[in-house]
Order: C-alpha cells, then sequence, then structure tokens
C-alpha cells in the first residue's frame, strides 16, 4: 500500500456561480432603470399619442399614428434588449476545459516545464506556456483569470459588474448587441418623448406626470450618452480585434501600438469573430461565432501588418516584441495584469 505522500493532490474546487447576494445589487438596478424607463415611455408619452379615450371624430389620426408606430418600435427593441440582458448574465463566458492538454502536472510545476503547444501565440518571457497559479492549468490565448469569477475566462474581455458576470468567447455577442439594443432604446427615448416633455411644462398637467416625463427624459438623454460612448468603444475594439484586456495592456507599454494584432482578420473577419459568419444574423441575439475559445489562429489570419489576410506561404508567426505591444507572440504583461486586477 502507498503512504499517504503518494496520494495525488486534489483538483482546485470549481467555483459557484452566483453564489453572493450583494452582487446582484448592480443587475437589479440595471434592471429597475429599463423597466422605469420603458413604463414611463408607454405610459406618459405613447399612449396619450394613442389617443384612446378619445372621440373617433376628434382623434388627431397623424399623431395616432406616430403614438402606435413608437410603441410597436419600444417593445420590440425592449423585448430584444431584455433578452440579451438575460443571455449576457446566464450564459457562462467560457472556461478551460478538464483536459489533460490543459492540465498543469505536479511535475512541470517542481520542474518549471512550460510543455509546449504550437498552436499557442502567447507565452511567458521564457518561452514556455503560459499557466494560471489559481486554477493550476495552462492558459489557452486570450484567456484571463478573474478574481472575482475566481476562474479563468476564455478570450475575457472584462468583468462587468452590470451583468454579474465575465464578458467572454461565449457571451461576447449577447453583450455587444445588449449595448446596440440599449443605444437604440436610450435614443428612441430622447428624441421622441421631448415633445411629451414640452407640452407637459406649456400645458397644465399634474405635477406627477410632469415629473416622470422630465426624469424619463433626462435618465435616456443620461444613460443615452454613457452607452453610446462606451458603445462605440467596443466598436473599435471589435474593428481592431482586441479585448479590453488587451487594449489595456497596449496601454501598460511605452510605444504600444493599437493597430498591431496578430488576431486581425481585417474588418469582415474581426465582425464576424464577434457576431458570427452569417451577416444576416449580426444584429439578431442568435448564430454566435464558431470555434472553442482556444485556438485563434487560422490560414487567413494576417502574418504582418498589410498582408490583407492572405496566406503567407512558408516560415512561422512573426515575433513580436514586448515594445510592439502584439496580443500574441509574447506579452508578458498578460500575466501582470491579472496579478495587478487582483
Amino acid at each position: 500500500m502507498g503512504g499517504a505522500g503518494d496520494t495525488p493532490p486534489s483538483p482546485p474546487e470549481k467555483p459557484k456561480r452566483f453564489d453572493e447576494p450583494t452582487k446582484w445589487l448592480p443587475v437589479l438596478f440595471v434592471s429597475s432603470n429599463i423597466v422605469g424607463l420603458y413604463l414611463i415611455y408607454v405610459i406618459f408619452h405613447c399612449i396619450p399619442l394613442m389617443q384612446l379615450g378619445v372621440e373617433p371624430e376628434l382623434v388627431d389620426q397623424e399623431t395616432k399614428t406616430r403614438g402606435t408606430v413608437e410603441m410597436v418600435l419600444i417593445h420590440i427593441i425592449t423585448a430584444f434588449l431584455v433578452y440579451c440582458y438575460i443571455r449576457s448574465i446566464l450564459t457562462h463566458p467560457g472556461e478551460i476545459p478538464d483536459d489533460v492538454a490543459w492540465e498543469r502536472t505536479p511535475e512541470d510545476a517542481r520542474h518549471s516545464i512550460g510543455g509546449t503547444d504550437a498552436n499557442q501565440q502567447e507565452r511567458k518571457k521564457s518561452g514556455d506556456r503560459r499557466f494560471c497559479k489559481w486554477c493550476d492549468k495552462y492558459k489557452p490565448d486570450r484567456c484571463h483569470h478573474c478574481r472575482v469569477c475566481k476562474n479563468c475566462i476564455l478570450k475575457m474581455d472584462h468583468h462587468c459588474p452590470w451583468i454579474y458576470n465575465c464578458v467572454g468567447f461565449r457571451n461576447h455577442k449577447f453583450f455587444f448587441l445588449l449595448l446596440f439594443y440599449s443605444v437604440l432604446d436610450c435614443h428612441l427615448i430622447m428624441w421622441t418623448m421631448i415633445e411629451s416633455v414640452k407640452n407637459s411644462v406649456e400645458v397644465e398637467t399634474p405635477f406627477a406626470t410632469m415629473f416622470l416625463l422630465l426624469f424619463g427624459e433626462t435618465l435616456a438623454w443620461f444613460l443615452g450618452i454613457l452607452v453610446t460612448a462606451f458603445f462605440c468603444f467596443h466598436i473599435w475594439l471589435t474593428m481592431k480585434a482586441m479585448t479590453t484586456i488587451e487594449f489595456c495592456e497596449k496601454s501598460l507599454k511605452k510605444g504600444g501600438s493599437y493597430d498591431l494584432s496578430i488576431y486581425d482578420r481585417g474588418p469582415y473577419g474581426n465582425i464576424t469573430a464577434v457576431l458570427g459568419d452569417n451577416p444576416v444574423l449580426w444584429l439578431l441575439p442568435i448564430a454566435p461565432p464558431k470555434g472553442d475559445g482556444l485556438h485563434f489562429m487560422t490560414d487567413q489570419t494576417p502574418l504582418v501588418k498589410g498582408s490583407k489576410g492572405k496566406k503567407k506561404s512558408g516560415g512561422r508567426p512573426p515575433k513580436f516584441s514586448p515594445g510592439q505591444g502584439g496580443a500574441g507572440g509574447r506579452d508578458p504583461s498578460s500575466d501582470e495584469l491579472d496579478d495587478r486586477r487582483r
């Protein structure tokens, strides 16, 4: 019989999701904003425009048609927004699989063996594979450890407290479309409810109605400006084939370039990497991008800047020095950033 020292160490315990009730507070705050703006817009703007209690001969048909159209639009956009919000929260962003290829054995740790994986681009300064000392696994490209989720997330973009989840490979499209529908909703309210707000001030109106219209319009403008700026930033990141973490890595370096990423597949390829292969379904919360979230280099990936996505015959992918700020090659700051976030 073997001694106690022969017993292999137990693997790290799987972190439980949604086990901290206080972290649901930001989600409740966002949900209350969605419900509040929806109710204000429908009850105090759309329904009065539709003139439901007015005699038929006194109805202004143009105003009624406008109210009906806006009522339909707010319901369609809000339905997509709520669906994307729920999917962003409930969809796991992706984690390193429990596979021997990614397990870091005690032998590796004892002898500082980094292992090999020909498909990986991101490595430590020594040339060894990156590994997570908390999960005790090797990290795939673009994978980072989240101290809030207590897990390594595939193609991690950032941890978002407003969805109580990380934005990663499997829920990135839902998060992107959440921003898109939020922008549409806010701008619809901002620009169409102004007339109702002005009428409530100029014409004798119950104080509660006037207050709620002013409150809703102000909130829509405030959220609309913030969400629009954030959405534009994520459009820019998508076109540059970068995640938020990769953007921060480049910001930490002197002379880091935002125009150089080995994951860049050109505008069309970069969009499909986030929204999926079918352009018809890009703006619908279905058909997420294909892949496993573990490997990202393909024959269509540009090997040098200006290659326009053509496959380069022979040779190896270019080596990116830390000063170049490439997302691949070997960028030591990705591990450093994981530590800083803790």
